[in-house]
């Protein structure tokens, strides 16, 4: 016997508390073609092997991003993740079902996230970093808010070259929070005019360097231009590896500087999950977002790890706390932790000049074919060609070749008019051969 504890009387109470008269009103978001309105028609019984061999053949339809010549990015970037960091994170004391962050439990946990909070620090050139965020786009979206906090102005100035599903967090967040935006028309070229939009109104202005079409962008007079006003900074990048060689945001003078770790650690896993990264200025700490963890000596002058901060709500009243962030993506942290140690300073540029490298080479060969520009003046390693016809079938075309040739930018704004664009990036694993095959394979869809 089924025990159904709400009847059509609850379900009607409830619809209307809400005002909607159907629960299908609230699946209204959802475009009508992609809703499944009926049992899909699957057959009743098949045996085992039947049906390894049908998802199988399901899977087989997938393309690898390790099994063909892979130029894909625009915020997730794959990477060589050496076979010891996989190995170390998958320790019983590491790899638990609940974030182990109770002091006097997880000594090892607290003394991770502490060396990982180090680490964000002196990669971003900021004092404090926190442990930690769910992915770069929260990560944004929460420091909009903090300089909402620390400013006491709504206002929030976009980039136009920021990636345009980080606008969309922030603007989902800002939305409930009654927070104005403005954001700046996007400039493939690079060089938008952000200095015009900050003025006295203005919280802070949010900027990504390398932007989504991989421009390198100067903060230090858009940091000078928005303290004179009165504002913030907030830097963002989504491929950490670029801060290998790229000046610290934190040396530019930003105030809060955000972004994407999955470059450092962690594969690319069909999208997650990946790690958000948040640095400050120690003047801002009581504002920062989630917790961070702190060094300190027990009552026998033992070297100990507690939490210092933790300004979420599931510590403290909920009217003032400074987010509802409830994870810190703790093995993804511990990935990028034991990755970075391994790699070391030098190790890390050494990387990120194999990356430029290998973003310089694809450049030239793409941008001597004919009906292919290389928008870019400078670039880490991801940079955006205008090809001739329609980028997102050009893309489809490379993979019918076998080869994944990028992101036509037109997926992430499809609204932006920029259907002739596409985003693409070479790290360490593309090879001379990779990119050349690439170069040959665009010539022929281009012809």
């Amino acid at each position: 016997m089924r025990y159904l504890p709400l009847t059509p009387e609850d379900r009607a109470d409830m619809l209307a508390r809400i005002g909607v008269s159907a629960v299908d009103e609230l699946f209204a978001d959802i475009p009508a073609d992609k809703r499944q309105t009926a049992l899909p028609d699957l057959p009743l019984r098949r045996g085992e092997m039947e049906v390894e061999r049908a998802l199988s053949r399901l899977a087989a339809r997938n393309v690898p991003a390790g099994s063909v010549p892979f130029f894909v990015g625009a915020g997730a970037y794959r990477h060589h993740v050496p076979a010891t960091v996989d190995h170390l994170i998958q320790r019983s004391e590491f790899l638990t079902s609940y974030t182990p962050y109770q002091p006097e439990i997880a000594q090892g946990t607290l003394q991770y996230l502490f060396e990982f909070q180090t680490q964000v620090a002196e990669l971003t050139g900021m004092e404090v970093a926190n442990a930690s965020m769910y992915d770069g786009s929260t990560a944004a979206a929460e420091a909009v808010l903090m300089a909402h906090r620390l400013t006491k102005r709504g206002k929030a100035v976009l980039a136009g070259n920021l990636h345009p599903h980080y606008r969309e967090t922030i603007a989902t967040v800002s939305r409930y929070a009654d927070l104005p935006l403005e954001s700046l028309t996007p400039v493939p070229a690079g060089g938008e005019d952000i200095l015009s939009a900050i003025d006295q109104s203005v919280s802070c202005v949010v900027v990504q360097s390398p932007d989504v079409f991989g421009n390198l962008v100067d903060l230090k007079p858009i940091a000078e231009k928005a303290h004179a006003a009165g504002a913030l900074l907030v830097a963002v990048f989504t491929e950490a590896v670029s801060l290998g060689l790229v000046e610290p945001p934190g040396a530019q003078g930003a105030d809060i500087v955000v972004g994407e770790g999955q470059s450092i650690g962690n594969a690319l896993n069909f999208g997650g999950p990946y790690v958000g990264l948040f640095a400050t200025r120690a003047k801002f700490v009581r504002q920062m977002p989630g917790r961070l963890a702190g060094e300190t000596v027990d009552a026998e002058g033992r070297r100990g790890f507690v939490l210092t901060l933790s300004t979420r709500e599931q510590h403290i009243r909920r009217e003032k706390a400074t987010s509802n962030i409830c994870t810190n993506s703790g093995l993804c942290a511990l990935a990028f932790t034991i990755h970075l140690s391994l790699l070391g300073e030098a190790g890390l540029t050494r990387l990120a000049r194999i990356n430029h490298a290998a973003a310089c080479d694809l450049a030239d060969k793409l941008a001597a074919l004919d009906k292919v520009a290389v928008v870019n003046a400078s670039f880490f390693n991801e940079f955006t060609i205008r090809v001739a016809g329609n980028a997102a079938e050009v893309v489809e075309k490379l993979a019918a070749k076998g080869i994944l040739g990028g992101v036509p930018y037109s997926r992430l704004a499809p609204q932006a008019g920029l259907d002739d664009l596409i985003l693409v990036a070479a790290t360490e694993v593309t090879t001379d051969e990779d990119r050349a095959a690439y170069a040959a394979a665009l010539n022929e869809v281009l012809a």
